[in-house]
């Protein structure tokens, strides 16, 4: 039986769907999950979500769709165009934005960072380090960030057999590894940083809670996110003034000397929301991919050959895992005016929430999309984003991931899954957190 929002008289997604994909609980099973996405695109492709404690929201679910929500801005709002900060582009209940306006005054934009920024300030704030994301300045770093794959196994690593949590116990120092060092942020640090990350975007996981959170509520899941933002900030503040007086050839001193216009210093929550969203996002993001992938490659061994006696397949491989993974899950937006997408008419001051994850399965675009496919062509994944929010690392990000399989993949006989695997409970970033495998390496 159809629901209908009686306010609206519009069509609602059955609860059940609704709560698998809004709320962070229902991402701890893919199975359910990915059901509920696959609803979605064949019944209801842009369709209303009512969710008890949340805004009434629309769920996109077609890759088409998406795309046309993300490269049009002028209509489909990251942070607000007349009213910055009416809109957080981060999924939160009601009762969790209602914590962040106590903390800013009223206002949801909790950080200067490129996901809450539109053009032209999006623009402006995202010249100040695109062209060092550029492939060409990036291959530069080519020769350190393969020593420091090599380090890592090294280090985590060992010939013959490994019993080890893939993630936890090896694909989670890499990436941060590689971030810090051309942040410039010193090694020491980097446990700090890891800590942060996970309390950063596992709010709602009970593995991840802070100590100094006490329960799992929204106001509590609000109240991490901010204690963990302020809790970089208190670090990046250390680092802007450092850069400032003692500027280096590293990212870090880039960002933090950037200058207006006018000719005057960004002010520093600009520098904050820079690193945020390279510290976090720059690794966590990775480290899910470089897990699913080896899951993946576990599941399908023929895979694992056809690579290995192949190599040149490996940027295919990045790709397909890219899309496979998706681990960044949406970005909130909001229309600016009465429009029609996918059929459904949204009205001003409608949320939409794009799905990434959906996008990637869908079979207008991908043949077999629930096949791990190393070699599929095209492979027009959307994992990065799309428009001009289309992720800034992500050139960064497919060449820490080759660089790790052109070291790694030559060197495993074997992978076996040994059961336990578990994901983090989150509807924004994330992936596999538990992967127990039997690695077997040449020496």
């Amino acid at each position: 039986m159809t629901v209908i929002d009686e306010k609206t008289t519009t069509p609602v997604v059955p609860d059940d769907i609704a709560q698998q994909i809004v709320l962070p609980e229902g991402h701890v099973d893919h199975d359910k999950l990915f059901a509920a996405y696959q609803w979605l695109r064949e019944n209801m492709p842009v369709g209303k979500a009512v969710v008890d404690g949340f805004d009434p929201l629309w769920l996109v679910s077609k890759h088409a769709d998406i795309m046309e929500v993300e490269r049009n801005t002028d209509v489909f709002t990251a942070g607000g165009h007349e009213d910055p900060g009416s809109h957080n582009p981060i999924l939160s209940n009601q009762a969790g934005d209602a914590f962040t306006k106590s903390l800013t005054g009223g206002s949801l934009r909790i950080m200067d960072a490129l996901p809450y920024l539109d053009p032209p300030e999006h623009t402006e704030v995202k010249d100040i380090a695109g062209a060092w994301f550029r492939p060409a300045n990036l291959k530069q770093w080519e020769d350190q960030i393969r020593g420091l794959a090599r380090e890592a196994m090294a280090k985590y690593l060992k010939p013959g057999v490994n019993e080890i949590d893939f993630i936890e116990d090896f694909a989670l120092y890499f990436p941060l590894h590689v971030i810090m060092t051309l942040f410039g942020v010193p090694e020491e640090e980097e446990p700090r940083m890891m800590k942060l990350t996970q309390e950063f975007f596992g709010v709602a996981d009970p593995d991840l809670q802070r100590n100094d959170v006490e329960a799992a509520t929204p106001e509590a899941m609000a109240q991490q996110f901010a204690a963990s933002f302020q809790d970089f900030c208190g670090y990046f503040a250390g680092l802007v003034a450092d850069r400032r007086a003692n500027p280096r050839d590293d990212l870090s001193s880039l960002i933090a000397n950037a200058r207006q216009p006018d000719g005057e210093f960004y002010p520093d929550s600009y520098a904050y929301g820079w690193f945020m969203a390279i510290s976090t996002a720059g690794h966590d993001t990775t480290s899910a991919t470089i897990t699913g992938c080896i899951e993946a490659l576990a599941q399908n061994p023929e895979q694992l050959a056809k690579v290995q006696a192949n190599p040149e397949l490996i940027p295919d491989l990045v790709n397909e895992a890219l899309r496979w993974v998706s681990p960044v899950k949406h970005f909130m937006r909001r229309a600016r005016v009465d429009t029609e997408l996918g059929g459904a008419q949204i009205k001003a001051g409608d949320r939409i929430m794009p799905l990434y994850q959906s996008a990637n399965r869908d079979t207008d675009v991908f043949d077999a999309p629930t096949t791990f496919d190393l070699e599929r062509k095209p492979n027009k994944h959307i994992a990065f984003g799309y428009g001009p929010h289309m992720c800034i690392g992500q050139h960064l990000a497919k060449q820490e991931l080759r660089i790790m399989f052109e070291e790694l993949l030559p060197r495993i006989k074997s992978i076996e899954l040994l059961g336990g695997r578990k994901l983090t409970q989150t509807n924004f970033v994330g992936g596999i957190k538990r992967l127990p495998v039997r690695l077997e390496l040449t020496d």
